[in-house]
């Protein structure tokens, strides 16, 4: 069996034809090289969508209310991020971060809502 050279710290290791690494260290610390965010921008948008959702989610605990737009400011919530629009047949524009909806209203207030599984 020929001898590889390991892609990472480039110690000489035998096994299967297809094996790339000496050990799941040097494996791993490829991986982890090759998979990094450039600027942590996908992190970070993950991170705030989160948080937008844990915010609805608090907000929300009936599946349907009411809230101003401080409310939702003052806790952080970035309406610029959501993972998805729906539009009523009567055009009416929710906006989803996952399951939880909001829809603006009238006077800086908006109604929380949220998706059954269902859907």
């Amino acid at each position: 069996m020929d001898k590889k050279t390991c892609l990472v710290c480039g110690e000489p290791f035998a096994g299967r034809a297809d094996k790339k690494f000496c050990s799941d260290y040097c494996r791993n610390a490829h991986n982890n090289q090759f998979n990094k965010d450039s600027k942590n921008l996908i992190r970070n948008t993950n991170n705030q969508l989160r948080k937008n959702w844990r915010i609805l989610e608090e907000l929300n605990p009936n599946e349907k209310c009411k809230v101003s737009k401080k409310q939702l400011t003052v806790k952080g919530f970035d309406f610029n991020l959501f993972t998805g629009i729906y539009i009523t047949k009567a055009g009416t524009t929710y906006y989803f971060c996952y399951n939880q909806g909001y829809l603006p209203i009238e006077n800086d207030y908006y109604a929380l809502v949220k998706r059954s599984n269902a859907d």
